[in-house]
């Protein structure tokens, strides 16, 4: 445990010499004025799961999904240059404790997105005077979902970025696979095991008239998404185990 909390230190520092901090504001950012375009009701008032739903679209569909290969291929940068993994392993620390450190600053990386989002969100509609107060269950409900929703794909691109030298192709194949998220979203089936699209699922206000695999209960989708988060962490560790330097 000791080793592992060293790595994590680390691995904090490191990231801390980046630019990393720009990248987690850049959707609350951009969630900002789509929030403040959104559509009143007729009496003037915006409700706030009107309001949560408008600003999460993007925030969920897109970037979340990238912010997390982007993360994870920022995390393994340095250990592909100049024999880096070699020189880290070489070290008195345990493959396990390195891994599990560059996963756990992921969520942590993650996990301040969507903090900044919902302070966004919640900012936004007491400025624009959102009917109610303000739904504290909902907004973190969705916040939660959309985190730990994110996290079988962060273990997911770890392992690749972990395993390509190209810091350029994991991000491509990151963002290609997310493109698609609007169409598989309406798939019932296929949808709520797509990785790139159970963060907009499971930040989605659940309520009526929803579709595809918008309709899938939240329990159950989390249920889908610990399964993916246990599979991909567990392979991906394996193949860090036995990843040659």
């Amino acid at each position: 445990m000791r080793t592992f909390w060293r790595v994590l230190s680390a691995e904090k520092l490191k990231m801390s010499k980046s630019h990393v901090w720009l990248l987690i504001l850049l959707s609350p950012a951009v969630a900002l004025p789509i929030g403040g375009l959104a559509d009143m009701q007729d009496d003037g008032q915006i409700t706030w799961q009107v309001l949560l739903s408008v600003m999460s679209l993007m925030h969920s569909m897109l970037f979340l999904p990238v912010l997390a290969g982007i993360f994870a291929a920022l995390i393994c940068r340095s250990e592909h240059t100049d024999g880096g993994w070699k020189q880290l392993l070489s070290l008195p620390v345990t493959r396990s404790s390195v891994y599990l450190a560059k996963f756990t600053l992921i969520m942590g990386m993650l996990a301040a997105v969507q903090l900044l989002f919902i302070v966004v969100v919640v900012g936004l509609g007491i400025y624009r005077g959102a009917e109610g107060a303000v739904p504290w269950q909902l907004l973190l409900t969705s916040l939660f979902g959309g985190w730990f929703a994110c996290l079988p794909l962060a273990a997911l691109q770890l392992a690749v970025s972990q395993g390509w030298s190209s810091f350029g192709a994991p991000l491509a194949l990151n963002v290609s696979l997310t493109l698609p998220n609007m169409l598989i979203s309406n798939s019932a089936t296929y949808g709520p095991y797509y990785p790139w699209v159970q963060p907009m699922l499971a930040m989605s206000p659940y309520g009526e008239d929803k579709f595809g695999a918008f309709n899938l209960p939240m329990e159950s989708l989390m249920l889908v998404v610990t399964g993916s988060l246990v599979l991909f962490l567990a392979g991906g560790l394996l193949h860090f185990w036995r990843k040659a330097v």
